[in-house]
């Protein structure tokens, strides 16, 4: 194990605790001798955030507790764009309504009022890859901690019996979210827990040719132009999931020393990627799409065709190989095998990418369409059922975002830019408005703007994807590794902001602080980008652009 690797204390059940909401002192969590910027001076948005509505449900932190609990817990930021930031601590205010002590420990809900397909604590599976994500910021993991442990081992010692009541990509993020707040001991505990669920979505999920099936609304994407609520399709949602999982288990594996279960789950992910790559991908369209239980594939694409990006599954661009084979559209049953055409990923499989910022693709007024646009069936189901159609979610959003930050960082495309994200995360903190004031929900009118249900109890504070998570890993570009190394790749374009610091971000032990100033005058770091651990500097560079340094 590296040196700056800690380990937290190790919960093997859960157990109900109680935890001042002030337990942990804004100085000892975020290394307050360290800080460059004041955290005082950002709380006049929690303010103002208490005083524009009414308390419509209190759980853990509430909204007079809020400011004390966040300036205790998350990262701050300041940028020139008040309307960027002023969202940033939005989105924390609001995600911080959702953290709910429970008899099994702390968990996040994604509704704050109580529906009817929740489990018990009124807990949704749906979106844990996205709580996980937001939470892995949170100085005090034990929150994140007692989360993971709920759905594996809350019920009775075993999983939650809603747990597969949607798919996700809990394993993966779990692994994750050890990516910034390192404890091998904690993760190699659940090794197996996460093993045993694997195995168990094999046994429910999984067809003879070896992908996974899900109805669409048990991806949480009802009503979609390629699924059905009773379809056993193959869609590319569910064997990324299953994929960046497999991948998960195996890093894990090899952290317990266990080199025979690490090559099982090796095995497992490059015949998953193998699979989705064969039989998912669709050579005319450039896309990954769903295929039916019938055999062929849809003739939609859909964001979730982005989703394989999210975890790396795409073979990057390499040449291409001489009379490769072209990829099979027969109508074979989905339960039957499937031969899988040779594989040709040399073409420039990112090409996918060129539909994301054009205006008959995914490219809306206010967002990131679920479906292309020129698609017949585009908007087609009507509203408002929780269609997926090509309004504008949140969820797919996020994913979206996620899959495009690794695009840019790890693949060779050419058909999108760093400008290209960073206007989608704009269009995105541009919609987070309703009635007025700022607003988190379900999802909305791509050409308007309008939340859907937004005038629903159930749509409002809607935690069902990231913010904080994107623009720490997106548009600052602090991407988390295993090692000691410190790689800051940011997706702002140069001259669009002459100045930003996120402060006080727990990484693998440390307090980091990275600071853009171009002139120097702001921050009094020096000029350009700095980035520090514990208040010393660990790497610096006078343009805007990856830069990487080591923890010492």
């Amino acid at each position: 194990m590296n040196e700056c690797v800690h380990l937290r204390s190790l919960k093997l059940v859960v157990f109900q605790t109680t935890i001042a909401v002030n337990s942990i002192s804004a100085g000892e969590a975020a290394g307050a001798d360290h800080l460059v910027l004041k955290p005082d001076s950002f709380s006049h948005y929690i303010e103002r955030f208490n005083t524009m509505e009414n308390e419509n449900w209190t759980n853990f932190v509430s909204n007079a507790d809020s400011w004390a609990w966040l300036r205790a817990n998350i990262p701050f930021f300041e940028c020139p764009d008040a309307e960027v930031e002023e969202t940033y601590y939005f989105r924390w205010w609001s995600f911080r309504k959702h953290l709910r002590q429970t008899p099994d420990g702390f968990v996040f809900t994604e509704f704050l009022v109580p529906v009817r397909h929740a489990g018990i604590h009124n807990t949704i599976s749906c979106a844990v890859g996205h709580h996980v994500a937001e939470a892995r910021w949170l100085r005090n993991q034990r929150y994140v901690d007692d989360y993971i442990l709920f759905w594996l081992r809350g019920h009775g010692g075993k999983p939650q019996p809603h747990f597969h009541q949607y798919s996700s990509w809990f394993a993966a993020a779990v692994y994750d979210r050890d990516l910034v707040t390192p404890d091998a001991k904690f993760l190699v505990a659940i090794l197996e827990d996460l093993a045993a669920d694997f195995q168990q979505w094999e046994k429910e999920r999984r067809l003879e040719n070896g992908l996974f099936w899900q109805y669409d609304v048990r991806d949480g994407m009802e009503e979609s132009i390629s699924g059905a609520r009773r379809e056993k399709n193959a869609r590319p949602t569910i064997n990324s999931y299953m994929f960046g999982n497999a991948q998960a288990i195996a890093a894990i594996a090899r952290l317990a020393g266990r080199s025979d279960l690490a090559n099982e789950y090796d095995r497992k992910a490059a015949e998953i990627k193998r699979l989705t790559q064969a039989l998912l991908w669709d050579e005319e369209g450039k896309f990954f799409k769903v295929r039916s239980e019938k055999g062929q594939l849809s003739d939609a694409r859909e964001a979730i065709g982005f989703v394989p990006w999210c975890f790396n599954l795409p073979d990057a661009a390499t040449e291409a190989a001489p009379g490769a084979a072209e990829r099979s559209r027969n109508q074979t049953r989905l339960g039957e095998t499937l031969v899988a055409p040779r594989n040709h990923f040399g073409q420039g499989i990112e090409t996918a990418w060129a539909q994301l910022m054009d205006p008959e693709g995914f490219c809306a007024p206010y967002g990131i369409t679920t479906a292309e646009r020129r698609h017949p069936k585009f908007r087609s189901h009507g509203c408002c059922g929780c269609e997926w159609d090509g309004a504008v979610w949140p969820f797919a959003t996020s994913q979206t975002l996620t899959a495009l930050a690794n695009v840019l960082h790890e693949y060779r495309a050419s058909t999108v830019t760093p400008r290209d994200y960073f206007e989608a995360f704009l269009t995105s903190v541009r919609s987070h408005r309703f009635q007025g004031k700022p607003y988190i929900g379900e999802y909305l009118d791509e050409m308007t703007g309008h939340w859907l249900k937004g005038a629903q109890e159930r749509s409002r504070y809607y935690n069902h994807s990231t913010f904080a998570d994107l623009l720490i890993t997106g548009v600052i570009g602090l991407r988390p590794r295993a090692d000691n190394q410190v790689e800051i790749h940011p997706l702002l374009p140069d001259r669009t902001w002459e100045w930003f610091c996120l402060d006080g971000v727990q990484y693998h032990g440390r307090s980091l602080t990275i600071v853009w100033d171009r002139d120097g005058k702001r921050y009094h770091r020096g000029q350009g980008l700095t980035v520090l651990a514990d208040g010393k500097v660990i790497t610096r560079s006078d343009r805007l652009g990856p830069v990487a340094g080591k923890l010492q």
